[in-house]
């Protein structure tokens, strides 16, 4: 299995991929309708992705790569760094909504290094691409001596509950994110 760090030529599968993980709450960050026929629907995660220093970055992704396509991608990042990750992002989107107060919501907490998206596609799901991704995700986390690693899952989603449940993750506490209730799910190094 090859899991390597992105490269900004990884842009149209990456967010393709992480803007499916993103789901209905893509909208918040591109503050476009997220659509099937709405041609800027990935352009906006396109341009951060290619660039650095913000949470979409290519820098903040690792690729899960079969016959040198990309399949699968993990977006992490640590909680301490969301300010800086977000400043631009935020500055656009408060030019957007005209709205100087705008600030996307807090997602990771200060003390975790935090999995924000991870995505397969559907043609290549069931092969432990998406444990591999986490996986590798994890050892990242060690490797630079955080803690614990977190994310958040939609209350909605068992399947995915369970998935993390089975790694190993456990909740400790219920929030709201994006108008969307959320499990913070943490594990322990």
């Amino acid at each position: 299995m090859s899991i390597r760090a992105a490269l900004p030529s990884d842009f149209y599968a990456a967010a393709r991929l992480i803007q499916a993980a993103l789901d209905e709450i893509a909208c918040y960050f591109s503050g476009e309708e997220d659509k099937e026929d709405n041609p800027a629907r990935y352009v906006w995660l396109e341009d951060w992705f290619q660039q650095t220093d913000n949470r979409f970055s290519y820098q903040q992704v690792l690729v899960k790569e079969v016959e040198d396509q990309v399949v699968g991608a993990i977006l992490t990042y640590h909680g301490s760094e969301v300010g800086a990750l977000d400043h631009r992002i935020n500055e656009r989107l408060r030019r957007l909504h005209n709205d100087p107060a705008f600030a996307l919501d807090r997602e990771a907490e200060l003390d975790e290094f935090y999995i924000d998206a991870l995505a397969v596609w559907p043609e290549f799901s069931g092969r432990g691409y998406a444990t591999a991704l986490i996986r590798a995700a994890e050892e990242k986390a060690r490797e630079l001596h955080y803690a614990k690693i977190a994310l958040n899952v939609d209350q909605h989603n068992g399947r995915v509950y369970r998935f993390y449940q089975h790694l190993g993750y456990q909740t400790d506490k219920q929030r709201m994110l994006y108008e969307e209730a959320f499990f913070h799910m943490v594990k322990y190094f």
